[in-house]
């Protein structure tokens, strides 16, 4: 059989989400609040603004996901998947800026650049950061080494060997030409942050055996390749009504994608194959409970926006 008759008989065509755990999410975000002085009511607006804005919140969902398959109530993991989204944001909002990507729209609106200026913009950004780790370490509960490592971890994969290393990878144009080098730009800039949705949960429980671990991150490598891949192929076949914003945008700067690189076909194998080997590897990791986990893997595979 085919790797893409293979994806057709074992993936549903509408792959539900878990709504709720997103709902949660949502809820505790909007609780959120990074200061009480009048002054700097602008830069909290302007955070705000892309924070609440909505989307799939798929790294905070993710974690508290990766919660319930190790048998933790996803409550307990808000505070991490707080700080996990404000850090997405923060990308967004970066991203979105002339001097990165230079768009105008995101989530069906103006980029936070547009609403408040290039110079708030970058600010509300750089809030974000800090306050994500400023949350997950004054609210996340769990024991102080284990936090730690999992601060650690963020850290590490929000950084110059994570998203912001592969961001540069990305604008300087300096990763290694064929397949190996498209992953490792995608690994670091999309896959990493991804990863550590699920690793900081683990990390956070300090109760799982070696050989869990190493299933859990052969899964969140694979998803975060997954993510990449279908990112790459919406951006050609997407609408800008449906990803709310435009398309096209990795074509008019010129990037490296799985699209330019392997055709459109050749991107959709490549999918299949790492939907496989995730959906593998998280029945390894979490035979017992992955229900919530295996929604997001096929909506991700699957996803029209």
């Amino acid at each position: 059989m085919s790797v893409r008759a293979a994806s057709r008989s074992v993936v549903p065509t509408a792959p539900s989400y878990p709504d709720e755990l997103r709902a949660q999410v949502d809820a505790y975000l909007a609780t959120l609040r990074f200061g009480d002085h009048p002054d700097t009511a602008g830069l909290e607006e302007a955070m705000e603004y892309s924070l609440l804005a909505g989307g799939k919140r798929i790294r905070p969902v993710l974690a508290l996901a990766t919660a319930k398959a190790i048998g933790r109530p996803t409550e307990e993991m808000l505070p991490l998947a707080a700080a996990l989204e404000l850090i997405h944001t923060y990308s967004l909002i970066h991203d979105d800026l002339p001097a990165m990507d230079d768009d105008e729209l995101r989530r069906g609106r103006p980029t936070c650049h547009i609403a408040y200026g290039e110079d708030v913009a970058i600010l509300a950004g750089d809030g974000l950061y800090a306050e994500a780790f400023r949350h997950l370490l004054r609210c996340q509960r769990g024991e102080p080494a284990n936090l730690l490592r999992a601060a650690a971890r963020l850290a590490a994969a929000t950084g110059v060997e994570g998203m912001v290393g592969g961001q540069y990878l990305d604008v300087a144009g300096r990763a290694p030409s064929g397949p190996e080098g498209l992953r490792r730009l995608h690994g670091l800039k999309t896959g990493r942050l991804i990863g550590a949705s699920i690793e900081c949960v683990l990390l956070i429980d300090g109760d799982q055996r070696p050989a869990t671990i190493s299933s859990f991150d052969t899964y969140a490598t694979e998803l975060g390749v997954l993510f990449q891949i279908v990112d790459d192929i919406l951006d050609v076949t997407g609408s800008q009504e449906a990803l709310g914003k435009p398309h096209g945008s990795d074509e008019r700067h010129g990037k490296r994608t799985y699209v330019t690189e392997f055709g459109l076909d050749g991107a959709r194998e490549l999918a299949a194959s790492c939907h496989r080997r995730a959906l593998q590897a998280l029945h390894e990791a979490a035979p017992a409970d992955p229900q919530q986990l295996r929604q997001i893997t096929d909506f991700i595979a699957h996803r029209s926006y």
